[in-house]
C-alpha cells in the first residue's frame, strides 16, 4: 500500500478568501544558552488549506468541528477528475466519472478540478451544482472533498451546495491538493483537529492505495 498525502503546505504564501486570514507564524523561544528548545506561535483561519468544514460553518444551530463524528473522514473513499467542469461540476458529469472507476454507492468522493492547484487566489474556481450534491446524498455518499476553498462558488451568498450538505447531513473536506492524484478508489484518512467550538478545522489529508 501507496500513502498519498493531499494537504497542500501551509505558509504565510497560502491563498486565502480575501479578507481571511492569513498564515503567520512567530518564533516565541528559541534554542539557546538559556533555552533548550524551539517554540513557535501560529494564526491562522480555521479554513486555510486542507480543512474540514463543521455544520457550525453553514447553519447556525449546527454542530461544531469538536463535535462532529469521525467515521466519515476514514475509509473507502473514490477520487474522480472533472478538470474540465466550470464553472459547475454536475450530477451527470459526477455519475459518468463514478460509473468509469466502477463505484456505484460511494460513501465518500473526492472531486479534482485542477490540473495544477493555483498558487495565487483564484476567483473562479469550480463549484459544485447542489444537485450533484443531492443525488451523492441518494446514493449514500457521507462526504464530499474538494481540491478548491469552497463547494460553492466564491461570490455565493445563497451558499447552495453548503446546504445541500447541511440537509443530507454530508461532511466537508476542501482546500486539498490532488494535483497527482489518478482517478480511483483509495482510503481516505482525513479527521480533523479537536478545536472547541469551531466552525472549522485543519486536517492532514492522506489517501492510502487499495492494494
Amino acid at each position: 500500500m501507496t500513502i498519498i498525502d493531499i494537504t497542500p503546505l501551509v505558509s504565510a504564501a497560502t491563498p486565502m478568501f480575501p479578507g481571511d486570514t492569513k498564515f503567520s507564524a512567530t518564533r516565541c523561544w528559541e534554542i539557546g544558552a538559556d533555552c533548550p528548545v524551539n517554540v513557535s506561535r501560529i494564526v491562522m483561519s480555521t479554513h486555510t488549506g486542507a480543512h474540514a468544514d463543521a455544520p457550525l460553518h453553514y447553519d447556525e444551530n449546527g454542530k461544531p468541528i469538536d463535535q462532529v463524528d469521525l467515521a466519515p473522514y476514514i475509509g473507502p473513499c473514490a477520487v474522480v477528475q472533472l478538470t474540465d467542469q466550470s464553472p459547475l461540476v454536475s450530477k451527470d458529469s459526477i455519475a459518468k466519472a463514478l460509473d468509469e472507476i466502477s463505484v456505484t454507492a460511494p460513501e465518500r468522493v473526492i472531486i479534482r478540478t485542477y490540473e495544477r492547484i493555483p498558487s495565487e487566489w483564484d476567483e473562479n474556481f469550480t463549484a459544485i451544482d447542489a444537485g450533484a450534491i443531492d443525488w451523492l446524498a441518494t446514493c449514500g455518499c457521507r462526504l464530499i472533498g474538494v481540491d478548491t476553498p469552497s463547494l460553492d462558488p466564491a461570490s455565493s451568498k445563497t451558499m447552495d451546495a453548503h446546504n445541500a450538505v447541511r440537509r443530507a447531513d454530508m461532511r466537508i473536506l476542501e482546500g486539498l491538493r490532488l494535483d497527482d492524484v489518478a482517478p480511483g478508489v483509495y482510503e481516505l484518512i482525513a479527521p480533523p483537529l479537536k478545536l472547541k467550538g469551531l466552525d472549522a478545522a485543519p486536517v492532514r489529508a492522506l489517501l492510502r492505495t487499495m492494494s
